[in-house]
C-alpha cells in the first residue's frame, strides 16, 4: 500500500478516527494499530504476514527467556537464537539466489562437478513432503517488501535487551505493534525500542501543533515523491535503461538527477511516515538532514539515512572495536561496516561495489576530515562539491542494472562525444531551487531566518499544493527503498 494513492487515503480515513477513539485505552489502541499495520503490510502479499509475525514472536520470546535465565551463557544462547533466526530469514529471502548463482559460477569455472539447486527447491521439498500439489509450489524466491527494515528494528530490541539498556516489553501485542507500526514499516526510519516502545506504552498527546506539523511533513514528503522523484525518474530511467545510446552530457545529467531522485524518493517516504506518526501523537527520528550540503563523507553519513547509519555504528562498528584500537584496526572496522552496509542494500555486485567505494572513501578521508587544515583552510564550497561528486560516482553503481552497465556509463562519461542531452529545463530548475534552499537553510544568513517564518512556510505549502494540482502527474510508482 503506497502513501500517495487513494487506497491509502481510504485506509487512513478508517484507521485514524478509530485510533482517536481508542487511544486512551492502551491495550485497545495497540491492538487496533497492530491490526491496521498487518492489514497495511498484508495488502501487498498476505502470505508474508506469517514471516512478520514469526520473526516478531521469536524475538519477543527470546527476550522473555533472557530475563528468566539465571546464567550469562543461557542469556547469550537466547540472543544467538534470535540473531540466527533473523539473519537466517533475511539470508534466505534476500540473498539465497545471489549466493547460489555466484557459488555455482565458481564451481563451474573451478572445474567442480557440483551444482547447488535453486533456493526455492528447499521450501518446495517441505511443501511436497506435506502433500502440496505441484501447482501450489513456489516458482522463485520473492523478497518481502521492507524485510531488512523490520528485521533490523526487531533485532535491535533483542540486542539492547541483552545489553540491559532497555526495559523488557511485557505486552506481546504492543511488541507486535512496535515492529509493524505501519507509517515506518516498509522503509523506515528504523526505530529503536528505547524511542518508540515508551511512546506506545502511554496515551499519546495530540496537540494542534502535532496535527499542523504532521500534515506539513506529509505534504512535503508527498511533493518530494510525486512532483520531484517521479518526475526525475522519467529522465533517469530513459538514460540508464540504455546507457550505450547516450553520450557524456546525458549520462552526467542522469547521474546527478538520480542522486536527487533517490534523495527525494527516500526522504519523501520518511517525511510522510514521520508526518503520519506525528498526527497520531508519535515522534519518530529524523532520517535525513540535507545530505547534499555535507562537507565530508563522514558528515554525509551523519545526514543520509541516519537511522541505518546509527544502526550499523552501534551494532557493527562499535562491536568490531570502533576507533578504540590501532589506526589499522580503525580503518578495518570502517571498511567492514561500510562494505556490509552496501550488501544490506541489495543482493547484487553493484550494491557491494557501491558499499566498497564508500568504504574506501571513508578510510581515505578519515584522518583528513579531522585535521585542522581540512576544517579551516579548505573552502566549504570546495568540500561540498567534492563530496557530492564522489557520492554521485558511487550512485552510478547503485542505479545501474549491472556492473557492466555501470562501467559503460563511467567510461562513456569520460570518453564519449558531446551531444544534446535533451534535458528538460524544468528538471534543472527544480534541482537548483531545492539545493539553494538547503544551502541557505544550513547557513546563518538572514535568508535562513526568512525561511523559518510562518508566512514563508504557508506560502511554500500553497505553492506545493498548486504545483501538485496543476503540474504534477498522478503517480503510483513504488518507493525505491521498498526493494530493500
Amino acid at each position: 500500500m503506497l502513501f500517495h494513492t487513494w487506497v491509502f487515503l481510504v485506509f487512513f480515513a478508517i484507521v485514524y478516527p478509530v485510533y482517536l477513539l481508542l487511544r486512551r485505552n492502551n491495550a485497545a489502541m495497540n491492538l487496533w494499530l497492530m491490526l491496521a499495520s498487518y492489514a497495511f503490510y498484508g495488502w501487498w502479499n498476505p502470505y508474508y504476514l506469517a514471516l512478520l509475525f514469526g520473526t516478531s514472536a521469536i524475538d519477543y520470546s527470546m527476550v522473555v527467556f533472557m530475563e528468566r535465565s539465571t546464567s550469562e551463557s543461557r542469556r547469550k544462547l537466547w540472543l544467538i537464537v534470535s540473531l540466527v533466526s533473523n539473519f537466517g530469514f533475511l539470508a534466505f529471502f534476500k540473498y539465497s539466489t545471489f549466493f547460489t548463482e555466484n557459488l555455482n559460477w565458481l564451481f563451474a569455472h573451478g572445474g567442480l562437478a557440483f551444482h547447488l539447486p535453486d533456493p526455492v527447491a528447499y521450501p518446495n521439498a517441505v511443501l511436497s513432503f506435506a502433500g502440496a500439489k505441484p501447482a501450489d509450489l513456489f516458482t522463485r524466491v520473492i523478497m518481502p517488501i521492507g524485510i531488512s527494515f523490520h528485521t533490523f528494528q526487531s533485532m535491535s530490541y533483542t540486542i539492547d535487551a541483552y545489553k540491559g539498556t532497555i526495559e523488557t516489553e511485557r505486552s506481546f501485542v504492543r511488541f507486535l505493534n512496535f515492529v509493524s507500526f505501519f507509517p515506518q514499516l516498509v522503509a523506515g526510519p528504523i526505530e529503536r525500542a528505547k524511542n518508540l516502545l515508551p511512546q506506545l506504552r502511554r496515551t499519546p498527546d495530540i496537540s494542534e501543533q502535532d496535527i499542523g506539523d504532521g500534515l506539513s511533513l506529509f505534504l512535503v514528503g508527498f511533493f518530494k515523491k510525486v512532483a520531484l522523484a517521479d518526475y526525475l525518474a522519467l529522465y533517469v530511467d530513459k538514460v540508464y535503461g540504455a546507457p550505450g545510446q547516450h553520450q557524456s552530457p546525458a549520462l552526467i545529467l542522469a547521474t546527478f538527477a538520480f542522486a536527487w531522485q533517490i534523495y527525494f524518493d527516500f526522504s519523501g517516504y520518511t517525511d510522510m511516515a514521520r508526518g503520519l506518526a506525528r498526527t497520531m501523537g508519535f515522534h519518530m527520528m529524523l532520517n535525513f538532514n540535507n545530505p547534499y550540503v555535507a562537507t565530508g563523507l563522514g558528515d554525509f553519513w551523519n545526514r543520509w539515512h541516519i537511522s541505518l547509519s546509527t544502526w550499523f555504528k552501534d551494532y557493527v562498528y562499535f562491536p568490531l572495536g570502533g576507533s578504540r584500537g590501532s589506526k589499522v584496526a580503525t580503518y578495518r572496522n570502517i571498511f567492514l561496516t561500510m562494505a556490509i552496509s552496501g550488501l544490506w542494500h541489495g543482493a547484487a555486485w553493484t550494491y557491494v561495489i557501491w558499499g566498497v567505494l564508500h568504504a574506501l572513501g571513508r578510510v581515505a578521508t578519515w584522518d583528513l576530515e579531522r585535521s585542522a587544515f581540512y576544517k579551516d583552510r579548505i573552502p566549504t564550497v570546495v568540500k561540498r562539491v567534492a563530496v557530492f561528486l564522489f557520492v554521485c560516482i558511487a550512485w552510478i553503481f547503485f542505479r545501474a542494472s549491472s556492473v557492466e552497465d555501470a562501467w559503460l556509463i563511467l567510461t562513456r562519461i569520460f570518453n564519449s562525444g558531446i551531444a544534446d542531452p535533451q534535458c528538460p529545463a524544468m528538471m534543472l530548475g527544480l534541482i537548483a531551487l531545492v539545493w539553494m534552499y538547503q544551502l541557505a537553510y544550513s547557513g546563518t544568513s538572514r535568508f535562513k531566518r526568512l525561511l523559518e517564518t510562518p508566512a514563508f512556510n504557508v506560502a511554500l505549502a500553497l505553492l506545493m499544493i498548486g504545483y501538485l494540482l496543476v503540474v504534477a502527474q498522478p503517480s503510483s510508482k513504488a518507493f525505491i527503498y521498498f526493494q530493500f
